[in-house]
Protein backbone atom coordinates (compact mmCIF):
# COMPACT_ATOMS: atom_id res chain seq x y z
CA UNK A 1 0.00 0.00 0.00
CA UNK A 2 0.92 3.37 -0.57
CA UNK A 3 2.17 5.53 2.05
CA UNK A 4 -0.26 8.64 2.59
CA UNK A 5 -1.85 9.98 -0.46
CA UNK A 6 1.75 11.32 -2.15
CA UNK A 7 1.40 9.82 -5.78
CA UNK A 8 4.47 9.30 -7.68
CA UNK A 9 4.80 11.21 -10.84
CA UNK A 10 4.58 7.95 -12.79
CA UNK A 11 1.40 7.21 -11.34
CA UNK A 12 0.41 10.67 -11.95
CA UNK A 13 1.24 10.42 -15.82
CA UNK A 14 -0.46 7.09 -16.01
CA UNK A 15 -3.53 8.48 -14.29
CA UNK A 16 -4.06 11.57 -16.54
CA UNK A 17 -3.28 9.75 -19.47
CA UNK A 18 -5.58 7.30 -18.89
CA UNK A 19 -8.30 10.33 -17.71
CA UNK A 20 -7.50 12.12 -21.10
CA UNK A 21 -8.38 9.31 -23.47
CA UNK A 22 -11.48 8.91 -22.16
CA UNK A 23 -12.39 12.28 -22.68
CA UNK A 24 -10.95 12.30 -26.40
CA UNK A 25 -12.88 9.38 -26.84
CA UNK A 26 -16.39 11.50 -25.10
CA UNK A 27 -15.55 14.44 -27.14
CA UNK A 28 -15.51 12.24 -30.04
CA UNK A 29 -18.81 10.83 -29.51
CA UNK A 30 -17.34 7.03 -29.05
CA UNK A 31 -18.41 4.61 -26.59
CA UNK A 32 -16.28 3.68 -23.78
CA UNK A 33 -16.32 1.80 -20.52
CA UNK A 34 -15.06 3.73 -17.29
CA UNK A 35 -15.35 0.76 -14.94
CA UNK A 36 -12.64 -1.32 -17.67
CA UNK A 37 -10.61 1.61 -17.57
CA UNK A 38 -10.69 2.06 -14.27
CA UNK A 39 -9.68 -1.39 -13.62
CA UNK A 40 -6.90 -1.19 -15.46
CA UNK A 41 -5.61 1.80 -14.28
CA UNK A 42 -5.61 0.27 -11.27
CA UNK A 43 -3.45 -2.54 -11.76
CA UNK A 44 -0.68 -0.15 -13.00
CA UNK A 45 -1.35 2.32 -9.93
CA UNK A 46 0.84 1.63 -6.07
CA UNK A 47 -2.47 -0.16 -4.45
CA UNK A 48 -4.79 3.05 -5.22
CA UNK A 49 -8.51 2.45 -4.48
CA UNK A 50 -11.30 3.14 -6.40
CA UNK A 51 -12.24 6.08 -4.40
CA UNK A 52 -8.93 7.15 -4.72
CA UNK A 53 -8.28 7.38 -8.12
CA UNK A 54 -12.11 8.58 -8.48
CA UNK A 55 -10.99 11.95 -6.85
CA UNK A 56 -7.47 12.18 -8.61
CA UNK A 57 -10.24 11.99 -11.52
CA UNK A 58 -12.15 14.75 -9.99
CA UNK A 59 -8.84 16.91 -9.73
CA UNK A 60 -7.94 16.51 -13.34
CA UNK A 61 -11.42 17.43 -13.98
CA UNK A 62 -10.93 20.81 -12.06
CA UNK A 63 -7.58 21.22 -13.95
CA UNK A 64 -9.42 21.26 -16.89
CA UNK A 65 -12.04 23.85 -15.51
CA UNK A 66 -9.07 26.53 -14.79
CA UNK A 67 -7.83 25.91 -18.53
CA UNK A 68 -10.86 26.65 -19.76
CA UNK A 69 -11.22 23.23 -21.38
CA UNK A 70 -13.85 20.58 -21.72
CA UNK A 71 -13.65 17.38 -18.96
CA UNK A 72 -15.58 14.12 -18.43
CA UNK A 73 -19.02 15.10 -17.45
CA UNK A 74 -19.23 11.93 -14.54
CA UNK A 75 -16.23 13.50 -12.82
CA UNK A 76 -16.97 16.88 -11.21
CA UNK A 77 -14.32 19.18 -10.34
CA UNK A 78 -12.55 18.74 -7.17
CA UNK A 79 -10.22 21.91 -6.87
CA UNK A 80 -7.89 20.57 -4.25
CA UNK A 81 -5.25 19.70 -6.82
CA UNK A 82 -1.56 19.87 -6.41
CA UNK A 83 0.45 21.63 -9.24
CA UNK A 84 2.49 18.72 -10.14
CA UNK A 85 -0.83 17.18 -11.41
CA UNK A 86 -1.69 20.11 -13.33
CA UNK A 87 1.40 20.60 -15.03
CA UNK A 88 1.60 17.00 -16.01
CA UNK A 89 -2.16 17.76 -17.89
CA UNK A 90 -0.73 20.75 -19.80
CA UNK A 91 2.52 18.31 -20.51
CA UNK A 92 -0.56 15.63 -22.07
CA UNK A 93 -2.31 18.46 -24.01
CA UNK A 94 0.62 20.02 -25.27
CA UNK A 95 1.72 16.73 -26.67
CA UNK A 96 -1.32 15.08 -28.18
CA UNK A 97 -2.88 17.62 -30.61
CA UNK A 98 -5.72 15.48 -31.59
CA UNK A 99 -6.96 16.60 -28.54
CA UNK A 100 -7.28 20.22 -29.54
CA UNK A 101 -8.70 19.30 -32.39
CA UNK A 102 -11.45 16.94 -30.98
CA UNK A 103 -12.12 19.43 -28.69
CA UNK A 104 -12.83 22.36 -31.34
CA UNK A 105 -15.19 20.17 -33.07
CA UNK A 106 -17.20 18.67 -30.37
CA UNK A 107 -17.76 22.70 -29.25
CA UNK A 108 -18.42 23.80 -32.94
CA UNK A 109 -20.46 20.92 -33.94
CA UNK A 110 -24.15 22.00 -34.92
CA UNK A 111 -27.27 21.10 -32.17
CA UNK A 112 -30.51 21.25 -33.22
CA UNK A 113 -33.84 21.66 -31.22
CA UNK A 114 -34.79 18.38 -29.48
CA UNK A 115 -38.42 16.99 -30.44
CA UNK A 116 -38.60 14.78 -27.75
CA UNK A 117 -38.38 16.17 -24.76
CA UNK A 118 -40.34 15.98 -21.61
CA UNK A 119 -40.55 19.31 -20.04
CA UNK A 120 -41.79 18.23 -16.84
CA UNK A 121 -38.41 16.64 -16.32
CA UNK A 122 -36.27 19.35 -17.96
CA UNK A 123 -36.04 21.41 -14.47
CA UNK A 124 -33.62 20.23 -12.18
CA UNK A 125 -31.39 21.74 -9.32
CA UNK A 126 -28.72 24.34 -9.46
CA UNK A 127 -25.27 23.24 -8.76
CA UNK A 128 -24.61 22.98 -4.76
CA UNK A 129 -21.94 25.65 -4.00
CA UNK A 130 -18.87 25.24 -2.92
CA UNK A 131 -18.12 25.23 0.65
CA UNK A 132 -14.88 26.88 -0.28
CA UNK A 133 -14.71 30.47 0.31
CA UNK A 134 -13.07 32.49 -2.62
CA UNK A 135 -11.96 31.36 -5.98
CA UNK A 136 -13.21 28.58 -7.10
CA UNK A 137 -10.42 27.42 -8.63
CA UNK A 138 -6.88 26.33 -7.58
CA UNK A 139 -4.19 28.13 -7.12
CA UNK A 140 -2.53 27.13 -10.53
CA UNK A 141 -2.60 29.22 -13.33
CA UNK A 142 -1.08 28.12 -16.86
CA UNK A 143 1.89 29.25 -18.18
CA UNK A 144 2.55 27.73 -21.66
CA UNK A 145 1.24 29.55 -24.52
CA UNK A 146 -0.10 26.14 -25.83
CA UNK A 147 -2.28 25.54 -23.19
CA UNK A 148 -3.80 28.76 -22.98
CA UNK A 149 -7.01 27.57 -25.34
CA UNK A 150 -10.59 28.59 -24.23
CA UNK A 151 -12.67 25.93 -25.96
CA UNK A 152 -15.88 27.40 -23.34
CA UNK A 153 -15.49 31.27 -25.85
CA UNK A 154 -15.20 28.63 -28.89
CA UNK A 155 -18.82 27.21 -27.69
CA UNK A 156 -20.06 30.68 -26.34
CA UNK A 157 -19.28 31.71 -30.40
CA UNK A 158 -21.44 28.83 -31.48
CA UNK A 159 -24.65 30.47 -32.93
CA UNK A 160 -26.78 27.20 -33.91
CA UNK A 161 -26.43 25.85 -30.01
CA UNK A 162 -27.08 29.04 -29.04
CA UNK A 163 -30.04 29.84 -31.06
CA UNK A 164 -31.63 26.12 -30.32
CA UNK A 165 -30.76 26.50 -26.56
CA UNK A 166 -33.05 29.83 -27.07
CA UNK A 167 -36.27 28.42 -28.49
CA UNK A 168 -35.74 25.44 -26.27
CA UNK A 169 -36.42 27.83 -23.23
CA UNK A 170 -38.73 29.23 -25.06
CA UNK A 171 -41.24 26.27 -25.29
CA UNK A 172 -40.30 25.09 -21.61
CA UNK A 173 -41.83 29.05 -20.66
CA UNK A 174 -44.68 28.16 -23.14
CA UNK A 175 -45.28 24.86 -21.01
CA UNK A 176 -44.74 26.52 -17.69
CA UNK A 177 -47.44 28.86 -17.78
CA UNK A 178 -50.05 26.59 -19.78
CA UNK A 179 -49.18 24.28 -16.88
CA UNK A 180 -49.86 26.89 -14.41
CA UNK A 181 -53.75 28.11 -15.85
CA UNK A 182 -51.78 30.91 -17.57
CA UNK A 183 -51.99 30.65 -21.74
CA UNK A 184 -52.97 34.32 -21.80
CA UNK A 185 -49.38 35.15 -20.58
CA UNK A 186 -48.57 32.47 -22.50
CA UNK A 187 -49.03 33.82 -25.21
CA UNK A 188 -47.53 37.14 -24.46
CA UNK A 189 -43.48 35.59 -23.97
CA UNK A 190 -41.38 37.38 -26.91
CA UNK A 191 -38.22 35.96 -27.82
CA UNK A 192 -36.85 39.50 -27.46
CA UNK A 193 -32.85 38.61 -28.65
CA UNK A 194 -35.09 38.26 -32.06
CA UNK A 195 -37.91 41.00 -31.78
CA UNK A 196 -35.87 43.72 -30.53
CA UNK A 197 -32.01 42.75 -30.77
CA UNK A 198 -29.07 41.03 -28.84
CA UNK A 199 -28.40 43.95 -26.29
CA UNK A 200 -31.01 44.24 -24.13
CA UNK A 201 -29.36 42.22 -21.46
CA UNK A 202 -31.80 39.44 -21.58
CA UNK A 203 -32.86 37.13 -24.60
CA UNK A 204 -36.89 36.14 -23.24
CA UNK A 205 -39.45 38.37 -21.76
CA UNK A 206 -41.45 35.77 -19.72
CA UNK A 207 -43.85 35.90 -16.85
CA UNK A 208 -44.58 34.64 -13.26
CA UNK A 209 -48.01 33.18 -12.59
CA UNK A 210 -48.98 36.90 -11.17
CA UNK A 211 -48.32 38.48 -14.44
CA UNK A 212 -45.35 39.92 -13.17
CA UNK A 213 -43.16 40.19 -16.03
CA UNK A 214 -39.58 37.73 -16.11
CA UNK A 215 -36.18 38.33 -17.75
CA UNK A 216 -34.89 35.47 -18.98
CA UNK A 217 -31.12 35.03 -20.05
CA UNK A 218 -30.10 31.83 -21.98
CA UNK A 219 -26.60 29.99 -21.91
CA UNK A 220 -26.27 26.73 -23.33
CA UNK A 221 -23.69 24.39 -23.44
CA UNK A 222 -23.65 20.42 -24.56
CA UNK A 223 -21.60 19.51 -21.70
CA UNK A 224 -21.37 18.86 -17.87
CA UNK A 225 -23.49 20.98 -15.71
CA UNK A 226 -20.73 23.13 -14.11
CA UNK A 227 -18.94 24.45 -17.30
CA UNK A 228 -18.53 28.05 -16.86
CA UNK A 229 -20.50 30.20 -19.16
CA UNK A 230 -19.28 33.93 -20.80
CA UNK A 231 -21.53 36.92 -20.01
CA UNK A 232 -21.60 39.99 -21.37
CA UNK A 233 -20.82 43.36 -19.06
CA UNK A 234 -24.52 44.80 -20.39
CA UNK A 235 -25.80 41.11 -19.17
CA UNK A 236 -24.11 41.30 -15.79
CA UNK A 237 -25.23 45.27 -15.18
CA UNK A 238 -28.91 44.44 -16.30
CA UNK A 239 -28.86 41.57 -14.25
CA UNK A 240 -27.90 43.74 -10.97
CA UNK A 241 -30.42 46.48 -12.26
CA UNK A 242 -33.09 43.94 -12.42
CA UNK A 243 -32.04 41.00 -9.68
CA UNK A 244 -35.85 40.34 -8.49
CA UNK A 245 -36.97 39.64 -12.36
CA UNK A 246 -33.58 38.29 -13.62
CA UNK A 247 -33.09 34.64 -13.74
CA UNK A 248 -30.27 33.25 -15.98
CA UNK A 249 -31.65 29.73 -17.65
CA UNK A 250 -28.23 27.06 -18.09
CA UNK A 251 -29.22 24.72 -20.26
CA UNK A 252 -26.99 21.89 -20.23
CA UNK A 253 -25.62 18.61 -21.59
CA UNK A 254 -27.21 19.68 -24.90
CA UNK A 255 -27.14 17.05 -27.54
CA UNK A 256 -27.82 14.09 -25.38
CA UNK A 257 -29.97 14.58 -23.16
CA UNK A 258 -31.23 18.20 -21.92
CA UNK A 259 -32.15 19.74 -18.58
CA UNK A 260 -32.22 23.36 -17.42
CA UNK A 261 -31.28 25.15 -14.06
CA UNK A 262 -32.05 28.47 -12.98
CA UNK A 263 -29.97 31.24 -11.29
CA UNK A 264 -32.44 34.11 -10.19
CA UNK A 265 -30.89 37.22 -9.28
CA UNK A 266 -27.60 39.31 -9.86
CA UNK A 267 -25.25 36.60 -11.84
CA UNK A 268 -22.57 38.13 -9.31
CA UNK A 269 -24.54 36.37 -6.54
CA UNK A 270 -24.00 33.10 -7.81
CA UNK A 271 -20.77 32.93 -10.21
CA UNK A 272 -17.09 34.00 -9.39
CA UNK A 273 -16.04 36.26 -12.54
CA UNK A 274 -12.95 37.48 -13.80
CA UNK A 275 -13.11 40.92 -14.27
CA UNK A 276 -11.19 41.33 -17.87
CA UNK A 277 -13.42 38.22 -19.67
CA UNK A 278 -16.45 37.91 -17.55
CA UNK A 279 -16.07 34.01 -17.92
CA UNK A 280 -18.46 33.01 -14.86
CA UNK A 281 -17.62 29.90 -12.93
CA UNK A 282 -20.63 28.64 -10.31
CA UNK A 283 -19.46 29.01 -6.67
Amino acid sequence: MPKGDHWSEQEIILTVADYMRMLSLELAGQPYNKTAHRRELLNLLNGRTNGAVELKHQNISAVLRDLNCLWIAGYKPRSNYQEALAIHVEDWINTHPEFDRVSQSAVEQPAFVPSDIEFSRLVVDAPIPSKKIGDPRGAYAPVRTASKRDYVAQEARNADLGDAGEILALSYEEYRLRSAGKPKLAERIDRVSKSQGDGLGYDILSFEVTGKERFIEVKTTAFAKETPFYATRNEISFSEDFRDQFHLYRLFDFRNSPRLFWLQGAISKHCTMDPVSFICRLH
